[in-house]
């Protein structure tokens, strides 16, 4: 198995990158952030790694972290989701969105991400609500921990909760104006 790769950036398109490692050039599927944030070409670059073996290819597919790596391995383990839709979901959506989603039952936030219909996506929050854990345990720690925990004092259930906190970015805010922008969107 390949964990991961470090090398010279050879080349860089919207859906691969080349890595010159050790005199080896490796094409790596990757999801749009990983692009937008390698170094120019010449630079050096670590990605995270997935090797799928099927019968007629061997191909691998990159990340900038361990933990899209591992939710990658969540979303092809869903029947009817294989790696490029899995790489779908990566470039279309932040890893902590596609957790909210799931958490929320919310499929129809799911269904922006090219190739994946109402079904697919329905299957995709049915299959991994489980794996993703706890709604109550999804934002573990930080300001928006401190909100869903206002949010689940006043009241709310752990869905409207996550649905409240969908589109917040805490981007340095004190968690009273969090809290605020939270409740706005309660009932909408």
């Amino acid at each position: 198995m390949i964990a991961f790769l470090q090398g010279e950036v050879v080349e860089k398109s919207a859906t691969h990158v080349v890595l010159a490692v050790a005199g080896v050039g490796y094409v790596v599927a990757v999801p749009t952030a990983v692009v937008a944030a390698l170094p120019a070409v010449g630079g050096t670059a670590r990605i995270h790694t997935r090797l799928v073996v099927r019968e007629d290819s061997m191909t691998l597919y990159g990340f900038s972290t361990t933990d899209e790596r591992e939710l990658f391995d969540q979303l092809t383990g869903v029947t009817g989701v294989g790696p490029k839709v899995a790489l779908s979901f990566l470039s279309a959506l932040r890893p902590d969105a596609i957790r909210r989603a799931v958490v929320a039952g919310d499929a129809a936030t799911l269904t922006v991400v090219p190739g994946v219909g109402k079904k697919v996506a329905q299957r995709v929050v049915l299959d991994l609500r489980d794996k993703l854990g706890a709604a109550s345990e999804l934002v573990a720690q930080g300001p928006l921990a401190d909100v869903r925990v206002a949010l689940l004092q006043l009241g709310l259930t752990p869905a409207e909760a996550s649905e409240a906190l969908r589109d917040l970015d805490a981007d340095g805010k004190p968690v009273e104006d969090l809290l605020r922008e939270a409740l706005q969107q309660v009932g909408r």
